[in-house]
């Protein structure tokens, strides 16, 4: 009995030393997709000893392990086999690629506004309507001579479609104006305003919106002069909210 009870006492004794010496060291790496190029979040990360863990936004993860462990992964409810942790040769760089694809979506290159570009682009856009012309008539010649023998007959039919002809022609200038608009925006514009007069918020916009030049003044002022009339603009508008606000007081 008591030899029993002393077999008992070492086999206890050699597990807990066998326990006290698995000591625990942290094993880390990067899950990638199938393709080993983009790394994969949210992948469970488990060991035998019931630890567990996730790969964070770029595919990492860290985990405590023993060499008594085994360590496996899963993503979407799918579990990888188990990885004998002693067989890992390197513990701070175990990096898998699941059988998986990552979609990825396209590359987008934003460029910044450009009046001229987006001007250009919007002629070829609506090149069809931009020239369009209100239908004449046309003669056909005849002979070598080129004598004239009549009118095309297509070029009267157009004539006479007087809905589509107004439909086009008001496309058309409704393009044109916005064109205009879009000009205008694009010289008298708020970083300018703000330069010159300093103002900013709704006291700029309401500025601009008194204020805001004809076409015709944006398309044939040079720098200087556009800039001189802003200011002297921006004085005018002042002086009338000032004189407002006095005869509001009396």
């Amino acid at each position: 009995m008591r030899k029993f009870s002393a077999y008992i006492i070492i086999i206890t004794c050699c597990f807990i030393a066998s326990k006290a010496g698995a000591q625990s060291f942290k094993l880390r790496g990067t899950i990638y997709d199938s393709t080993k190029t983009y790394p994969v979040i949210a992948v469970s990360v488990l060991t035998s000893s019931g630890k567990g863990t996730a790969t964070d936004i770029y595919g990492h993860y860290e985990i405590d392990v023993t060499e008594t462990d085994s360590v496996w992964f899963s993503y979407l409810n799918k579990p990888t086999i188990k990885y004998p942790v002693v067989k890992i040769r390197d513990a701070s760089r175990f990096d898998i690629a699941l059988h998986i694809n990552v979609p990825v979506l396209k590359e987008v290159i934003v460029k910044p506004r450009n009046y001229k570009m987006d001007s250009i682009q919007n002629r070829i856009d609506y090149a069809k309507a931009f020239d369009w012309q209100k239908p004449k008539l046309k003669g056909i010649s005849s002979g070598e001579l080129g004598t004239s023998a009549g009118f095309d007959l297509d070029a009267i039919i157009h004539m006479f479609q007087f809905r589509k002809n107004k439909s086009n022609e008001a496309f058309r200038e409704r393009l044109l104006a916005e064109e205009r608009e879009k000009f205008i925006d694009h010289r008298f514009n708020k970083a300018l305003v703000l330069r010159l007069t300093g103002l900013i918020g709704d006291a700029r916009d309401s500025f601009m919106r008194h204020c805001r030049p004809s076409y015709e003044i944006c398309m044939y002022v040079g720098d200087y002069d556009f800039q001189f009339y802003i200011k002297k603009c921006y004085e005018a508008y002042m002086l009338q909210k000032s004189e407002g606000w006095l005869r509001k007081e009396n």
